[in-house]
């Protein structure tokens, strides 16, 4: 199979923060894999956790060097491809653009969308939340309302950690509730909090009624989140302490549920593994997304049925998305019905 890699660049409409800084724009990779006429599209998109960071220019060069390798291999054959790259120790990016460019050229192949092809029921999709993120209270209202005027909101996701502390935390949190009493608010401080005050907040967000915290501690931190569910009644969700299937054993007994994103995990072959795996452990599941296109996100929707929770709201946020793909429908992102994954590029669409 031949392998293409082109470099795009997309904007937010609104900057989001988080404890860990600003993203205004980042510049995603597009991997196109073509065999036998077919063509299959994967996107690649940069992120840092800590000391696994993951740049554009690492990923692009990965994919340079892999796709040589990669040449003598059929897009049929995923298991001995994820093998190849596992030994290259590519980023896990380079693997998910990969693996989502060989489901999309399979899905084509056969003529069906990944989710008929894995059997899974679309109506059960849930609604996807959309991101507040740090802000002060009045940016904080004036960024709900832009939501709320731009699509059909079910559900707030509210980053919290603040570096002005806890206290910034609450009024900011109480401001979004005001003004968006309907939809139900989820909280993710991404680390931001120190043990103390995460065993405060998350008792203050259970009076509140908030349906989960996510990644309450920072990334290296694990051991205490069983002293955090010792002292909070708040469902706990890992998002950058958890990458792939691996990690759920050594913290189901700490956590709730875990947040799978396509680039941490390194695809969709290894986040259907996450989805058996956590739900072997009696946790539950959502599906995140980093500062992905309509490209990525829809991919994840593909498995969005095996989902309790979506964050999939990133390309959402774009003034300059230039993939079409999942439709918005009463707050959900759905896959449509065109084979592979689904997904136009928008200067070709009609």
């Amino acid at each position: 199979m031949q392998i293409n890699v082109n470099l795009f660049t997309v904007n937010k409409r609104f900057p989001l923060t988080i404890s860990r800084g600003t993203t205004t724009q980042t510049t995603n990779i597009w991997v196109k894999i073509s065999q036998d006429g077919i063509e299959g599209w994967g996107e690649a998109s940069p992120f840092s956790i800590g000391d696994r960071k993951q740049s554009t220019d690492t990923i692009k060069d990965a994919l340079l060097q892999v796709a040589p390798i990669l040449q003598a291999f059929s897009p049929l054959q995923r298991q001995q491809i994820e093998q190849v790259l596992t030994k290259q120790q590519v980023p896990s990016s380079v693997k998910a653009a990969l693996d989502m460019a060989m489901h999309d050229w399979l899905g084509k192949r056969v003529g069906l969308p990944l989710w008929q092809i894995w059997g899974l029921e679309r109506n059960a999709i849930v609604p996807t939340s959309v991101t507040i993120g740090i802000n002060s209270p009045e940016g904080a209202k004036a960024r709900a309302r832009d939501w709320l005027q731009f699509t059909d909101v079910r559900l707030f996701k509210v980053k919290l950690g603040n570096p002005d502390g806890i206290d910034a935390d609450k009024k900011m949190l109480l401001a979004v509730r005001e003004e968006a009493p309907e939809p139900e608010l989820f909280v993710d401080a991404n680390g931001g909090w120190n043990l103390t005050d995460a065993i405060e907040m998350c008792n203050w967000l259970a009076e509140l009624g908030i349906k989960y915290v996510e990644q309450p501690l920072p990334r290296g931190q694990e051991t205490s989140l069983a002293k955090l569910k010792e002292h909070s009644s708040l469902p706990i969700f890992v998002d950058e302490s958890c990458f792939t299937s691996s990690d759920i054993p050594h913290l189901a007994n700490y956590v709730d549920g875990v947040n799978i994103k396509l680039m941490k995990s390194g695809g969709l072959s290894e986040a259907m593994r996450m989805v058996h795996t956590a739900r072997a452990y009696g946790l539950q599941v959502m599906f995140g997304c980093y500062s992905d296109s309509a490209l990525a996100n829809t991919a994840a929707a593909q498995l969005a049925p095996l989902a309790d929770y979506l964050d999939l709201d990133s390309h959402l946020n774009l003034i300059d998305d230039p993939f079409m793909g999942a439709l918005v429908q009463e707050g959900r992102i759905l896959p449509n019905d065109s084979p592979g994954l689904g997904v136009q590029h928008s200067a070709s669409a009609t």
